[in-house]
């Protein structure tokens, strides 16, 4: 148990070093076998590091014995191992998915797939902002590979914008980095925290200037507006399992805002408390206004599915921007049901895309789906999920964000705004079900099947929503929990470097 903390970073990193050599790396089949026992492994490890930090507190580990703030400390809270077993489920339905045939259209598809998690994993579980730029590192190069897996021109052009998009992020993340460690002299986020508080006035302005370019890289990383414009056509070109685990790359972004902007920039911070809220508040509203007109305007099933991912991170952005216990607690819930529902969404589009032929998934009239009914009531469930209809976790997620807000003027600018996103994605998941499933022009004579696979892999994300309702007295007292531990500082800083603030 004392090793627990590096496992869930360890484990797809050993695996997908394997699976690139022999006997393992010789066979698609054995990859697949291999992939999946390990990523089961991955979700039995996570779910008892969730377990081990709610019950026995924050685990921290200290690799090479170099005590924080000098060394590199993995930091296993409640926030950290939340977002790590929501990894590893949605890694799980995803790699299910691609193990039906997708994995087989290119080379080394279960080796990145494993790089990738480790890359998440380790973001989640960095105890220093240096480290949370190595996994970005990671888990980009990951994505790149992964995002051109299987060939063709549009996944090489959403690429080379994805690329270069993401390089200029990183230049401008070592800036942040150089800043900040030249003025406050560590990394450490715990460290940081305590540092800031003690800066003199000149050292505040360098602080504050590298907060902010770390804001601007996490919102790029997020798809915050103005830096969305990247992630609908990338998330539509990729594969579909690819497209179903890169949901969780967006809420790395989020996750980064959150620790950084409530930790170090949180309200102990002095004259740099909450630095990031002024810009959050209106960059918030206006990433959900333009989510829900991106889609409204998307012409195909994956690039509105693109679109609910940008509404949800408005919806998440809202929530961080009103800095509060409650809503940072409704925020974790949203964040788990959002990113597994857009999750399985973007595997559905795919099965409807191979079933309709050259139609694909746009929306314009194409033959009957032989298959249509398996998928239309998976369509109907993940659509009702998504656009938050009650008694869904959709609906659950939301009204907690709602009730978060205080205050006329929160309330006159996040209700309108959140329920007009909401019924914007009613009328775009309507028009798609409805063109899809009863616009065709005669019975298909052409049987495409379904393997098993796809299906286990789709419910596995989709069953996650009712669970959620089910459970919702002890997920919530869970999320509420982790907000607590995230901005009380004697739990998330004092409690984390050797003799506390002194």
């Amino acid at each position: 148990m004392q090793h627990l903390p590096i496992l869930p970073i360890l484990i797809p990193m050993l695996a997908g070093v394997l699976m690139l050599l022999p006997p393992i790396g010789n066979s698609i089949n054995r990859h697949r076998f291999f992939s999946v026992s390990v990523m089961i492994g991955l979700v039995i490890a996570s779910a008892l590091l969730l377990l081990t930090s709610h019950q026995q507190g924050t685990q921290m580990y200290v690799l090479g014995g170099w005590q924080p703030p000098f060394g590199i400390v993995l930091v296993a809270d409640r926030l950290s191992t939340m977002m790590v077993l929501l990894t590893s489920v949605l890694s799980l339905g995803a790699l299910l998915y691609a193990c039906a045939g997708d994995d087989n259209d290119g080379m080394y598809f279960h080796p990145l797939f494993m790089f990738l998690v480790m890359g998440v994993n380790g973001a989640f579980l960095t105890g220093d902002i240096f480290n949370l730029f190595v996994f970005f590192e990671v888990l980009l190069i990951a994505s790149y590979a992964l995002l051109i897996h299987g060939g063709g021109k549009q996944k090489t052009k959403a690429n080379v914008h994805y690329v270069i998009l993401n390089l200029v992020g990183s230049s401008i993340f070592l800036f942040a980095l150089g800043i900040l460690y030249g003025t406050i002299g560590s990394l450490n986020i715990a460290d940081m925290a305590v540092k800031v508080r003690l800066l003199d006035e000149p050292g505040q302005a360098l602080v504050k200037a590298g907060g902010l370019l770390l804001l601007v890289v996490f919102g790029l990383k997020a798809a915050m507006l103005p830096l969305h414009f990247w992630l609908p056509r990338t998330y539509a070109a990729a594969s579909a399992p690819v497209a179903a685990l890169f949901a969780i790359m967006t809420k790395v972004g989020i996750y980064s805002i959150l620790r950084v902007h409530t930790v170090i920039f949180g309200e102990d911070a002095g004259a740099l408390a909450s630095i990031a809220v002024p810009w959050l508040w209106p960059l918030a509203l206006l990433t959900l206004v333009i989510g829900a007109i991106g889609v409204l305007a998307s012409p195909s099933l994956r690039l509105t599915v693109a679109n609910l991912v940008i509404v949800s991170v408005g919806t998440l952005l809202v929530a961080i921007a009103m800095h509060r216990e409650s809503a940072t607690s409704a925020a974790l819930y949203y964040m788990i049901h959002t990113t597994l529902v857009t999750g399985a969404l973007f595997l559905l589009a795919d099965l409807v895309s191979k079933q309709r032929g050259k139609a694909e998934d746009r929306y314009v009239i194409a033959r009957k789906m032989k298959r249509g009914k398996i998928i239309g009531i998976a369509f109907f469930i993940a659509a009702l999920i998504v656009v938050g209809m009650p008694p869904l976790s959709g609906f659950v997620g939301k009204v907690l964000i709602l009730q978060s807000a205080q205050g006329l003027d929160e309330i006159a600018w996040v209700w309108p705004i959140v329920l007009l996103a909401g019924l914007a994605s009613l009328i775009a998941i309507s028009r798609a079900g409805t063109t899809i499933f009863w616009r065709y022009t005669e019975d298909s004579n052409i049987d495409i099947p379904i393997a098993p696979l796809r299906v286990i892999a789709i419910v596995l994300l989709l069953s996650a929503s009712p669970l959620l309702v089910i459970f919702g007295g002890p997920v919530t007292d869970y999320t509420n929990m982790a907000a607590t531990q995230l901005h009380d500082t004697t739990q998330s800083v004092d409690a984390l470097i050797p003799g506390g603030s002194e």
